[in-house]
């Protein structure tokens, strides 16, 4: 049987990576590759799994929540570094 939040995430990572793909087709403001679509799609599917996992193995619900929130926060602080470099690491060509 196949697990309905499992095909919900993958979904929504999906309808996620399709934003960037159409904003692609109608300006020249957007301007994604395959790489990063991929690195996108790797850190999009490694956050949700990671969550999935959490709400499946951990009982109690703040904990539930906090460490959720931890790995929301993680993602969000690699995202704006790859895409901005906020923190000036080699991974944002600084």
């Amino acid at each position: 049987m196949i697990n309905k939040r499992l095909i919900i995430i993958l979904a929504t990572i999906a309808i996620f990576l399709l934003i960037p793909f159409i904003a692609m087709q109608f300006t020249n403001e957007v301007n994604w590759n395959l790489f990063d679509f991929v690195i996108m799609g790797a850190l999009l599917i490694v956050t949700g799994i990671s969550c999935e996992i959490i709400l499946r193995k951990v009982t109690k619900l703040e904990y539930r929540i906090a460490i959720c929130l931890a790995i929301i926060s993680a993602f969000l602080l690699i995202w704006a570094e790859l895409a901005v470099g906020i923190f000036g690491t080699p991974f944002a060509g600084s």
